[in-house]
C-alpha cells in the first residue's frame, strides 16, 4: 500500500492520505462521498483526482482497527478480482493478525 501511494502524484497522494485520515477519525461511521460498503465486509475509500477515481480497499478487524487491503484506479466499477484480491487478504489477515500487523501513523 505504502508503495502503491508513494507511486500517486503528489495532490492525488494528499488526497488519499486525507481520506485514511477520515476512516482513521471515522472508522465504521464514515460513509459515502469518502467511503462505500461493497461486499463481504469490504469497503472503498474513494478519492478522485480530475477524472481518475482512485481506490483503497480495506475491512474491518475486531472492534476498531482497520486494515487497509491495497489501492488501485478504478475505471467503471471496482473489479471483481481487486474485491477478490481483498477477500484473500482478509482470511490471511484473520488467520495470522500478527504477522500482517503495520501501525500507520500518517506519514510516508
Amino acid at each position: 500500500m505504502q508503495e502503491w501511494l508513494k507511486s500517486l502524484p503528489a495532490k492525488t497522494r494528499d488526497k488519499c492520505v486525507l481520506k485514511l485520515g477520515l476512516l482513521k477519525e471515522f472508522g465504521h461511521e464514515l460513509r459515502r462521498p469518502h467511503a462505500d460498503f461493497l461486499r463481504d465486509g469490504i469497503y472503498e475509500l474513494r478519492a478522485k483526482q480530475g477524472r481518475v477515481n482512485h481506490r483503497i480497499l480495506y475491512f474491518f478487524f475486531g472492534g476498531s482497527a482497520v486494515v487497509i487491503s491495497h489501492g488501485l484506479i478504478k475505471e467503471d466499477r471496482v473489479p471483481a478480482a481487486d474485491i477478490e484480491s481483498a477477500l484473500d487478504r482478509k482470511r490471511s489477515f484473520q488467520e495470522e493478525p500478527e504477522q500482517h500487523m503495520f501501525i500507520w501513523e500518517g506519514e510516508l
